[in-house]
């Protein structure tokens, strides 16, 4: 309960009344949209293409799924970071036995460095577009201007603007819908019909990893921690609550559209054209009904800012995970959050200088996530479930049920995933 009552005394502001009005409610939007960046991340871009191009509209369904399962379990541990003031690694810790804690959280590392794997190697793949560079030496370069960034906080200085572009480009893939040719009804029917065509189980899993990433939940919970205001106050507790529930609910729908309306576009384009898909760099067609011969330029600049922002979050939730071992809240100033980072984007950029083919990298890092996102959702689902962690804001009997089946459904998807590589 000391490291508890620590960190609590840390986001509580005594005294403190904020205004109340119509308008309060954005005072909470922002840590759900962070965490969105990672719906249009180079790991997603190439997971998407590889569905649309290799099986059209079929695997619109696991977007849905994706979606569904993510907003239930980012609400869940955004409401385990706001009751607490713990975030998912630090009540790992603090709330299991040792091994088992230590065993979590190593697992949770691995994710995030197949995750930094996915996001500095789409930085580099942009800047062979835009310069030429060869790609270990992108990699070494969006290496060290994230470094920079994370360890000079100067970050923050930027970041709206690097998520308002991003996010720009999204929102283009979801315009051009209305200049292509889509089947609507198939689309419409794919959206909630699963289906596994032959061969598909590693874009499958692809898919859900890069929708549902591990890391995520656990940055989540560490940064709506930003947002609080009294701990020792029960009804804003509750308003938070409610509005974090918003928050995440429109940071989620908005991925959905995007990661939707990418893979449409890919079966517009290549699906129909039967145009084989092998490297991310084709993604820049999709763009080109929009934007003309300047496409390949803004793709290429929207990658990297895209590669640059996923990796800085990346970052952060491998050093959060990492402090959260030692029982300590994310801190760039601290050294074991700095070491966190460290390893996470060093042993990255090792295993992408050690690949041979960057495209099947990104798609088999998204994979990766999946494989380790069902012992976190079970982590998860116990701490938030149990009354000596979460006290009376702990799950209902539903709600538990509820992320336990999400649980059983990532795991049998795991296991259809081993049994067709056998």
């Amino acid at each position: 309960m000391k490291i508890f009552k620590t960190i609590k005394a840390k986001f509580t502001r005594e005294g403190h009344h904020p205004r109340q009005g119509g308008l309060e409610i954005f005072k909470y939007i922002g840590p759900g949209l962070l965490v969105t960046v990672g719906f249009i991340d180079p790991g997603n871009w190439a997971s998407n293409l590889a569905a649309g191009a290799d099986y059209g509209y079929a695997l619109l369904w696991m977007v849905t799924l994706s979606t569904i399962m993510l907003i239930v379990l980012q609400h869940n541990v955004a409401h385990l970071g706001i009751a607490t003031g713990l975030c998912l690694s630090e009540a790992t810790t603090a709330y299991l036995p040792a091994k088992a804690s230590k065993a979590i959280l190593g697992s949770a590392m691995l994710a995030s460095i197949s995750t930094s794997l996915a996001e500095i190697l789409g930085g580099a793949i942009a800047l062979q577009m835009l310069f030429g560079v060869p790609m270990r030496i992108g990699s070494l370069l969006v290496l060290i201007f994230v470094l920079i960034m994370l360890f000079t906080n100067s970050y923050r200085l930027i970041e709206k603007w690097i998520i308002a572009f991003v996010s720009i480009i999204g929102l283009s893939f979801i315009y051009e819908l209305s200049l292509v040719t889509i089947d609507w009804p198939a689309a419409a029917y794919a959206w909630v019909t699963p289906s596994f065509p032959e061969g598909s189980m590693v874009i499958i899993m692809s898919v859900l990893g890069a929708v549902v990433m591990p890391h995520n939940l656990f940055l989540h919970s560490e940064i709506i921690q930003s947002r609080q205001w009294n701990l020792s106050d029960e009804k804003m507790i509750k308003k938070q609550l409610r509005y974090e529930y918003v928050d995440t609910i429109l940071s989620m729908v908005i991925g959905w559209a995007i990661n939707s309306a990418m893979i449409l576009l890919a079966a517009a384009t290549f699906f129909v054209s039967k145009t084989p898909v092998t490297e991310l760099q084709q993604a820049d067609s999709l763009l080109r009904p929009l934007l003309g011969n300047n496409a390949t330029i803004i793709f290429a600049v929207a990658l990297l800012f895209a590669g640059i922002a996923s990796t800085i979050t990346s970052g952060m939730a491998a050093g959060s995970i990492f402090a959260g071992m030692f029982k300590e809240p994310y801190d760039i100033k601290d050294t074991h959050s700095r070491t966190g980072v460290v390893i996470s984007l060093i042993v990255a950029l090792v295993i992408i200088i050690a690949i041979s083919n960057p495209f099947k990298g990104l798609i088999y890092s998204q994979m990766a996530l999946s494989i380790q996102l069902p012992v976190t959702v079970f982590t998860q689902v116990y701490l938030t479930s149990s009354e000596k962690v979460m006290g009376k804001f702990r799950n209902s009997t539903y709600t538990k049920y509820l992320l336990y089946t999400i649980g059983v459904i990532v795991t049998v998807l795991n296991l259809m995933l081993l049994w067709s590589c056998l």
